[in-house]
């Protein structure tokens, strides 16, 4: 993995959208004025950043909890790792799949390779997605050691932040 250098000014955008982007009309406009830039720039930094790779991608994140979904659940999947990358594809574009993505097994404590968060109102809610998942995926299911598949639900709720810099220089 290659080690990306970023200038000062782009730190300082980080330091400024690292929690978020302001919830103003114009935030690219609020951005601009803090760096002493033109929104034009902050634009070209914005997509120049994204291309890099600095910023994985800009989306809003709902609070899912104040939305009424209060049930989470890592669904667990043991499927064959042939056809994996395939169908973790259609997991991942299943509407209520929040996200989806693919890891190594650690037999014999842990045989599952493809994990999908979904979401509900009810417990029943996140099992009915479960078994609409089981039903997607049961040409490929397989059982290395113990069940093809599980359920991890949530008992409380955690901050999730991902990398911070801290306001000074390194």
């Amino acid at each position: 993995m290659t080690a990306i250098t970023i200038t000062e000014l782009e730190r300082q955008y980080i330091v400024l959208t690292q929690d978020g982007l302001p919830l103003v009309p114009k935030p690219y406009h609020w951005l601009a004025d803090k760096l002493a830039i033109s929104v034009e720039e902050t634009l070209a930094m914005t997509k120049d950043l994204l291309d890099r790779g600095v910023i994985r991608r800009i989306a809003a994140v709902p609070n899912h909890y104040k939305l009424g979904y209060k049930f989470n659940g890592m669904t667990t999947w043991d499927i064959c790792d042939e056809r994996a990358q395939e169908f973790g594809e259609k997991v991942g574009q299943l509407p209520f799949v929040s996200h989806c993505y693919l890891r190594p097994r650690h037999l014999p404590q842990w045989n599952y390779n493809l994990f999908a968060m979904v979401h509900g109102r009810t417990e029943q809610e996140i099992k009915e997605k479960q078994h609409q998942i089981k039903e997607l995926l049961s040409d490929v299911l397989q059982t290395h050691q113990g069940q093809a598949n599980d359920i991890l639900t949530s008992t409380r709720i955690l901050k999730k932040t991902g990398l911070r810099l801290r306001n000074g220089k390194k």
